[in-house]
């Protein structure tokens, strides 16, 4: 997508510029259920599972990157098709129960203003589904689908968690 004169907001570590925009930044958040997940990551993963234990072992996990592998050991009790609709449904979700958990996350984000979101995948790209969830942006054109940073812009166009 070709964006003339528009400002890019890529984001990588949660270290970095805009890492809280990641869904391993140190975000806890509390699922419908009343249970604290330690990061979106953590939450995201859990989603696509349906068995208690896999669920269980993620929400141990001590990290968001431990909780991507433990999803990824179990890959094969996957409830649905990584990347595909229920993974979109289901990561618009964490990211707005972040939005609303944290207001100074709701503030950052409007403070992005009109800013292209994008998870900035250019040292991994070739990996699978980096250009599923991120881009890499060459000559001013987002090269990637970059899904996880149109949920985030959908979010703040739509200005739906309460004020």
């Amino acid at each position: 997508m070709l964006m003339p004169d528009q400002t890019f907001i890529g984001f990588t570590k949660v270290s970095l510029p805009y890492g809280w925009l990641g869904n391993m930044s140190p975000h806890p958040i509390k699922d419908s259920d009343g249970k604290i997940w330690k990061t979106c990551e953590a939450f995201f993963q859990a989603s696509r599972f349906n068995d208690p234990v896999v669920i269980d072992e993620i929400w141990k996990s001590p990290s968001p990157m431990g909780a991507k592998f433990v999803a990824k050991k179990y890959a094969h009790l996957m409830i649905h098709e990584p990347r595909g609709v229920l993974d979109l449904d289901n990561m618009a979700v964490c990211i707005n129960l972040k939005i609303t958990q944290h207001p100074e996350i709701q503030k950052a984000l409007l403070d992005t203003g009109d800013s292209v979101i994008y998870e900035n995948v250019e040292s991994r790209q070739n990996k699978p589904g980096a250009l599923f969830w991120g881009a890499v942006l060459q000559n001013g054109t987002l090269v990637g689908e970059n899904w996880l940073g149109q949920i985030w812009m959908k979010y703040r166009m739509a200005a739906v968690w309460d004020n």
